[in-house]
């Protein structure tokens, strides 16, 4: 008999069960505008580049990765990110790129936006307030567009400007044919 069938028995003792995550990012979510461009732009660059396309519906900016966080910390982070004091924004995201430590081609910025990088800050100040641990490390912008991608020469590439209004919360699902998304909890940042 297996171990698990053992402890269903009471044969043995089984240990507490792991309570259920979620794992979260926060991120920038193209309205279909935007999204039908950074689609266009997946098109053109896996022309050049292979590897596998990401599905339109799965396109975002990540701000900040919390990985996977107990269901029972939901509320308290629905609850406690606040409106954050940052006007809405343009990105030109102009430059594409590709990582052959990951085989990622993506989508970025050529230069620094400082709404950004505050939206950014004042996230992740928020979550050390609420004591809810996420990955630190320095934030890359970038819309990943491709997977096992070969690379190759840089390119340039038709911009895609953004009207960033907002940003959101996400759930990530991973399923057989890849990651499916649920928005969470949408923020809207103040219009000028």
């Amino acid at each position: 008999m297996t171990e698990s069938g053992l402890a269903q028995t009471g044969l043995i003792e089984s240990g507490p069960a792991k309570p259920a995550t979620r794992r979260l990012f926060f991120a920038l979510w193209p309205d279909d505008a935007t999204r039908n461009a950074l689609n266009r732009t997946g098109k053109w660059l896996h022309q050049h580049w292979g590897g596998r396309r990401m599905r339109a519906d799965t396109l975002h900016l990540t701000l900040v990765f919390l990985g996977d966080l107990p269901a029972a910390q939901i509320d308290a982070l629905l609850q406690g990110i606040q409106n954050i004091p940052i006007g809405a924004f343009e990105l030109n995201l102009d430059q594409a790129g590709h990582w052959p430590h990951n085989r990622i081609g993506w989508l970025g910025l050529s230069q620094h936006s400082q709404a950004l990088e505050s939206l950014v800050r004042a996230l992740r100040d928020q979550l050390r307030t609420l004591d809810i641990p996420f990955d630190a490390r320095p934030h890359t912008p970038h819309i990943t567009l491709l997977r096992k991608a070969q690379g190759g020469a840089a390119l340039e590439c038709l911009p895609v400007n953004w009207a960033v209004d907002g940003f959101v919360l996400v759930a990530s699902n991973p399923q057989a044919d890849g990651a499916h998304y649920d928005v969470l909890q949408t923020w809207r940042l103040a219009t000028q």
